[in-house]
């Protein structure tokens, strides 16, 4: 079989048409939202309006809220830029969600094109990045991730 690819993405400094746009490049038809808090002062991407619209262009919209980075953790990012412990902390977090990883993967990601999205923009600086890695050892599935 071959390995399933999953995309990551990040709205920052994006409009919604070109974020769609993006999705649609890659034939993506499920958008898996990983922010703790769907909401967003950007035109077009908290959970409702964004759901709204992608279903415009057939993609499913998919909110896991227990993957979103813990408050405490994006507060403390935000004082100290400490993107190490950030991310030492929110990979003991989603530790603590391997059964909705594990379910995402089995229910999900393998039956379309999936991507992961939060707002930052590079995946070297979001959660995103670690819950695709999780997402690639449920089975040792060999997924294959790419960051658009």
């Amino acid at each position: 079989m071959e390995p399933i690819s999953v995309f990551t993405i990040g709205y920052e400094k994006r409009k919604i048409e070109d974020f769609v746009e993006r999705l649609q490049q890659f034939g993506v038809n499920v958008l898996i939202d990983v922010r703790e808090v769907p909401a967003s002062r950007k035109p077009g991407f908290s959970k409702n309006k964004l759901k709204e619209y992608l279903g415009r262009f057939n993609i499913m919209y998919v909110h896991t809220k227990e993957l979103g980075s813990p408050k405490e953790l994006r507060q403390k990012l935000y004082q100290d830029n400490d993107y190490d412990y950030f991310f030492k902390e929110y990979r003991k977090h989603l530790k603590t969600q391997m059964s909705v990883v594990r379910d995402l993967y089995l229910n999900t990601i393998v039956h379309g094109v999936s991507c992961f999205m939060c707002m930052e923009k590079e995946p070297s600086d979001c959660h995103r990045k670690i819950v695709a890695e999780k997402i690639k050892e449920v089975d040792g599935n060999g997924l294959i991730i790419k960051h658009l």
